[in-house]
């Protein structure tokens, strides 16, 4: 026996395609790996140095250390900083960090 649902006018309906991608980044499913994929594609965009102060910020580390684990001077950091954003089209220190958590998929 199949079980009809009859849908109100008005009722918020996802459709097949949006609640398998749902599905598949709450549970870790397919779209994971595309994602870590994605994630790593846009940060090949980046010079090298620049790879390397992302992924500082992922760390969570501020400018000041950065630029003490890399030996740079503070407005070298920055300006990396500013680069990457403007690169890679984000808006914040927080965005570069996910950014640089997605591509680094254990997967």
């Amino acid at each position: 026996m199949t079980a009809i649902r009859t849908v109100a006018a008005g009722d918020p309906v996802l459709s097949p395609a949006v609640t398998r991608r749902l599905i598949d980044q709450v549970a870790g499913g397919t779209g994971q790996g595309s994602r870590a994929a994605a994630a790593r594609a846009r940060l090949a965009l980046l010079a090298g140095r620049e790879r390397e102060v992302a992924t500082a910020v992922g760390r969570g580390l501020s400018n000041a250390e950065i630029g003490r684990e890399l030996h740079l001077a503070l407005p070298t950091v920055k300006t990396h900083v500013s680069r990457i954003l403007t690169r890679l089209d984000l808006n914040n220190r927080v965005q570069i960090a996910l950014l640089v958590h997605d591509a680094d998929d254990p997967a």
